[in-house]
């Protein structure tokens, strides 16, 4: 959140965020802005979860002692209904808006973002932030969007070849986030069983996902970077990449562009079309480079709905870019 806040350090101010497809009691998202409720100057805060009824049967699921303390706790809503947590008020009598004066109970069915009572929720809001199902992306985006709501949202980076994600980043209404490191997020995960070498870490009790991004219409500066990037011939000469250097670049068989295989070999003052890989957008300055397309979606693809080939062999996902004052 602070790669928001460095760019605009009001840009929660006054605004209602809504935290669905959450669970409260456990979610630093909800810790997160329950802590920083004052110094953010947000007027209200709401985070919803699932019912565990709803989860995959192999979740098991307890009531935490919090909920079962409190006056509100029935045992048969527990399992059936989802729970919400809003914060707008202090109660405890400290003058301070914080994450001790959480007020929550039970929602009127299973918290999932679908229903009417959620869409509800995020009508009331000005700001959607959450980690949903994976699964499910395409059409919470689409619930956010048909909204008009700002979001900041965590998916898999494949999700950006998705053609109505793309079609969102092409026209810059929709732009990656402040990332994870290389793409690796860790999550705490409630399910026991057994991971590949090098995901799961005991001393944290985490397990490692590849490949995962933020998505949001919030500006962060980071997108306003321009790269630094070489000329093609000082690539040619100096790149560290062994495919380009002494070699240059190839063109695709049948489509008018140059295959550029990594993102630090972009040459800087080539002026026609480029494919890069889907990670270029995590670098990507709207002021330097324009996005022309996705290469099995673009509009002159010889052969639509398929990757763009090399000597005959087919590349990985290729954003279809062109340098800003670059050729028509």
């Amino acid at each position: 959140m602070n790669a928001y806040l460095e760019y605009e350090p009001e840009v929660f101010k006054g605004k209602t965020v809504l935290l669905p497809c959450d669970d409260p009691e456990w979610s630093n998202f909800t810790k997160y802005f329950a802590q920083n409720f004052a110094s953010l100057g947000l007027a209200k805060l709401i985070s919803t979860s699932y019912a565990p009824n709803s989860k995959p049967k192999e979740i098991p699921y307890q009531p935490t002692l919090f909920e079962m303390g409190s006056p509100d706790f029935d045992e048969s809503k527990t399992q059936e209904n989802g729970k919400i947590f809003t914060l707008w008020r202090n109660r405890n009598g400290d003058k301070v808006i914080d994450v001790d004066d959480l007020e929550w109970s039970y929602l009127e069915g299973d918290g999932d973002f679908r229903s009417q009572e959620i869409t509800g929720l995020r009508d009331e809001a000005d700001i959607i932030i959450t980690n949903p199902p994976f699964s499910l992306f395409r059409e919470f985006l689409s619930w956010i969007i048909g909204g008009g709501k700002s979001f900041v949202i965590i998916g898999s980076t494949n999700a950006i070849a998705y053609p109505e994600v793309f079609a969102q980043i092409k026209e810059n209404r929709l732009w990656l986030g402040n990332g994870f490191t290389s793409g690796n997020a860790y999550f705490a995960t409630p399910i026991e069983k057994k991971f590949a070498a090098g995901v799961y870490d005991e001393k944290t009790g985490l397990v490692k996902f590849r490949n995962v991004s933020w998505f949001t219409n919030l500006e962060h500066g980071r997108r306003h970077e321009p790269l630094s990037l070489m000329s093609e011939a000082d690539n040619i000469k100096f790149s560290r990449h062994k495919n380009i250097r002494g070699f240059g670049y190839q063109k695709y068989d049948r489509y008018d562009a140059i295959e550029v295989p990594f993102t630090d070999a972009i040459p800087a003052d080539f002026r026609g079309k480029m494919g890069v890989p889907i990670t270029f957008l995590d670098k990507y300055s709207p002021e330097q480079f324009q996005i022309l397309g996705l290469d099995r979606y673009v509009l002159d693809n010889p052969k639509p709905g398929h990757r763009f080939t090399v000597n005959g062999k087919e590349t990985y996902a290729r954003v279809i870019i062109q340098k800003r004052g670059g050729e028509a």
